[in-house]
């Protein structure tokens, strides 16, 4: 996701009603993760999404195995992710990052379903917070939101009859 004046137009045609939307969001650096679902659904029901499931996970490592589980449910025509990776002294930060985003493409590749990558990867707690701000603000999650919906909108045209 971009910021500020870099950020994607959005598609005037875009409507969510009647699609089914799962939120999978790490329970680690909760406040940050409160604010980014709070984002999420603001999105999401803004575009007419009124099917939410929200499914919690300890962290930003486990996303992906949730995400593969709903997906293969065949409940849920996208999902959003939502977690913050907050750089530390060690390369955990590094892992953790990296196998999420690697494993969250690598299900929605093979299970046909559409994944939304709201996870911010930030250097700090002020970074994370800039990020997953109220309405009318920057919010990563509010902005994986619209990413769901026109993606699933997407699978459901190209989508084999």
């Amino acid at each position: 996701m971009a910021s500020g004046d870099e950020r994607a137009a959005i598609p005037a045609d875009i409507d969510g009603t009647g699609l089914r939307i799962a939120i999978v969001g790490a329970r680690w650096n909760a406040d940050v993760v409160g604010r980014l679902n709070d984002g999420v659904r603001r999105g999401l029901e803004a575009l007419g999404v009124s099917e939410i499931t929200d499914a919690t996970v300890p962290g930003c490592f486990e996303i992906p195995f949730a995400c593969r589980s709903i997906a293969r449910s065949g409940r849920v025509d996208a999902i959003v992710t939502i977690g913050a990776v907050i750089r530390g002294e060690t390369t955990h930060y590094e892992l953790v990052s990296e196998e999420a985003a690697r494993g969250v493409q690598q299900v929605q590749l093979e299970t046909g379903i559409p994944i939304a990558f709201g996870l911010v990867t930030v250097e700090n707690q002020r970074q994370a917070l800039a990020r997953s701000a109220g309405p009318g603000g920057h919010n990563v999650g509010e902005e994986a939101a619209l990413v769901a919906v026109e993606m699933a909108l997407l699978s459901q045209t190209w989508s084999p009859r």
